[in-house]
């Protein structure tokens, strides 16, 4: 029977974005290839614990602010140096720490940005890891129909200019050429900023306008039976099988909604952080809270496991 070890990863954290990698050092199974620094948790140990003393003997720092964020199950085959397990990953982002980074087992170190890889190998799993991370925390939803075009134009710019990087362009109103139209727009504005754009509609309409991906609500989700090629692809979801459903077809992410009572949906009894949270359990794609969220909640979102949160009318209120 393959032994469950269970291992506690930090993500460190700049405030650029960029998040810290380390090499396997010799003498350790998978030597040379590169991953989150951790390490095992030890019996009678706390996964918070663990992480801090692995932090101190790995890296000569003492993380001062942590965020668990997802757990990753992984089976690693066995190799000429390393025999089979299956780990059980709690990762935690380390914002941040006491002291300098020191590579006290002779490993290697790499700050990587989210979106510019520039090591190899990395470990197996933490390769879906490195994939959530080049997701921003914050995914914006449009609301022309609630604005006149030049005003949502006018407040896309001015978020884009605060770092926005991932916009769903949802406005069931248009159709035709007023959605080419609109979209065209969109899309060179969002390109100067290397702002990725996905279409709320199907795969092929997203391709033929020139998005770089599609979001889809829950009845598409739960009809498509592989996941769309050539494109970024998100869903929304209301409850665990659409989660899943996800997951087994691979999405890129998904949302989850409502965490909390909308202006769209007032008389919707929102999930709540608790339930959010239990849903979330276990899940190895990237989720954002969608409902009532304002950037006041993305500690809370992720300290649930989010990737992040999801927002429509509260992203353009304050551009």
């Amino acid at each position: 029977m393959t032994k469950l070890v269970q291992v506690a990863v930090a993500i460190l954290m700049q405030p650029n974005g960029e998040y810290l990698l380390a090499s396997r050092p010799n003498g350790k199974g998978w030597a040379g290839w590169w991953e989150f620094p951790g390490g095992k948790i030890e019996a009678g140990e706390t996964p918070e614990h663990a992480l801090i003393r692995e932090a101190q003997e790995e890296l000569g720092i003492t993380p001062t602010q942590i965020q668990p964020w997802i757990k990753r199950r992984y089976d690693y085959p066995a190799t000429h140096d390393a025999e089979a397990k299956t780990v059980l990953l709690h990762f935690f982002f380390v914002h941040a720490w006491q002291g300098e980074l020191q590579a006290r087992e002779g490993q290697k170190f790499a700050w990587q940005h989210s979106r510019q890889l520039n090591v190899s190998p990395v470990l197996p799993a933490n390769a879906p890891i490195m994939q959530a991370l080049s997701l921003p925390p914050v995914y914006a939803i449009s609301n022309m129909q609630e604005m006149s075009e030049h005003a949502f134009l006018q407040a896309l710019k001015q978020q884009l200019d605060k770092g926005l990087q991932l916009l769903q362009i949802r406005e069931p109103q248009l159709a035709g050429s007023a959605l080419a139209k609109f979209s065209e727009e969109v899309l060179q504005l969002c390109a100067s900023y290397n702002c990725r754009c996905l279409l709320n509609g199907s795969p092929e309409l997203a391709l033929q306008l020139g998005y770089q991906g599609v979001h889809l609500n829950s009845q598409r989700l739960m009809a498509l039976i592989e996941k769309p090629d050539h494109l970024l692809v998100g869903a929304s979801c209301h409850d665990l099988a659409q989660l899943q459903k996800a997951q087994e077809l691979q999405f890129d992410f998904a949302l989850l909604s409502p965490v909390m009572p909308t202006k769209s949906h007032p008389k919707v009894t929102g999930l709540g952080w608790v339930k959010f949270g239990e849903l979330l359990n276990g899940l190895e794609i990237p989720v954002y809270a969608l409902g009532g969220m304002r950037l006041e909640h993305l500690s809370q979102a992720q300290s649930c496991g989010a990737r992040g949160i999801a927002m429509q009318r509260a992203t353009w209120q304050h551009a």
